[in-house]
């Protein structure tokens, strides 16, 4: 009885599990990377890339972009796909860039692109709908990129910094045609881990 009791306190007592709005989260900051800090990168980005007419295509036509490699130079475990994720969006929205899933670093990001090709000359598949040769469109961009980790003792606290790096490269040129970094600092006590 005593247990049961002592369960029940302690339950009343713990923190409940809630939904945060993005937009409207002002909760405590993390020395580490959070969604609020990859936002702010892909956001600073984006809107820096637009203005910067690196993506106005003269011809009119949307220009194609493949990600290329997106180093997490940091002390934490992070998927760059978040970041990259996000500038895709907005740069798609956008109406001047689509991304390319049939080419990558590693390999296609969307295996299909090859697969659903491998279908030709496949009896059991109706060759109608079958894609054809020479239907997938090369990159005209690569958008590839750093997030650098630097941590500072600041008296009696620590300052860490994170860069977000990003380049945008003509791939028939080669040439770096945009370039951005957004910064990301945060002060807080010794004893918080930025890991």
């Amino acid at each position: 009885m005593v247990a049961a009791v002592a369960s029940l306190m302690l339950s009343a007592c713990a923190t409940h599990t809630r939904y945060v709005d993005p937009a409207a989260d002002d909760g405590p900051v993390a020395m580490t990377l959070d969604y609020r800090d990859f936002e702010r990168a892909a956001d600073n980005a984006v809107q820096d890339l637009l203005s910067s007419g690196a993506v106005d295509n003269p011809s009119g036509e949307r220009y194609i972009m493949a990600v290329s490699r997106i180093t997490n130079d940091t002390m934490q475990r992070i998927d760059t796909d978040q970041l990259t994720k996000k500038i895709r969006v907005a740069l798609l929205r956008s109406g001047k860039v689509v991304t390319t899933t049939a080419v990558g670093v590693d390999g296609a990001e969307d295996q299909m692109n090859q697969q659903a090709r491998e279908l030709r000359n496949n009896d059991e598949f109706d060759q109608s709908g079958v894609q054809q040769k020479g239907t997938l469109k090369a990159p005209d961009l690569s958008l590839s990129g750093k997030i650098i980790q630097r941590n500072h003792k600041v008296e009696d606290e620590q300052q860490v910094e994170y860069y977000f790096q990003l380049s945008l490269t003509d791939l028939k040129s080669g040439l770096a045609i945009w370039e951005n970094e957004t910064p990301i600092i945060k002060r807080g006590p010794n004893d918080t881990v930025a890991w």
